[in-house]
């Protein structure tokens, strides 16, 4: 690629959070000029704590009448008592105070697909992904008047 005179191009393992900040600040200005008074990114965690420590937790972002579950973990010795369902539950209802009528989230055939359509979701979007398993795709439907 040719770069115009003034520019450079650089690829970095690491980069600063603010260098990352400035990505989706301007997608967010080209955004509300064309969809103006859309509703902006809310991100927003659901966390378990055993002693001040994280033990369970879901991290997603509310953007356009969608949940986006980001990250979604809990450890062994929780699991299967419930408290992922309710973790879901209580993400979901912060994304519908938040406006959101849907929800999505992406996950491997060897994670948790099973887990979420349990919790009403529903697979539209899978591909291979070596060297283990799929990316597994899912949506679920938070209000009726969703589109």
């Amino acid at each position: 690629m040719e770069l115009p005179p003034g520019l450079t191009l650089s690829i970095e393992d690491k980069p600063d959070a603010a260098d990352i900040d400035v990505l989706p600040e301007g997608l967010e200005a080209f955004n509300e000029q064309h969809w103006p008074g859309h509703q902006p990114w809310e991100e927003f965690g659901v966390f378990l704590r055993e002693e001040g420590r994280i033990v369970a937790g879901l991290f997603g972002e509310a953007y356009a009448g969608w949940l986006f579950i980001r990250y979604f973990w809990i450890e062994d010795r929780f699991r299967r008592h419930g408290l992922g369902a309710g973790i879901i539950a209580a993400a979901e209802q912060r994304a519908r105070e938040a406006g959101c009528h849907s929800a999505y989230v992406d996950t491997f055939s060897f994670q948790a697909p099973e887990f979420y359509r349990r919790q009403g979701y529903e697979e539209f979007g899978r591909l291979p992904y070596p060297p283990k398993g799929e990316r597994v795709w899912l949506r679920k439907r938070l209000t009726g008047d969703a589109p």
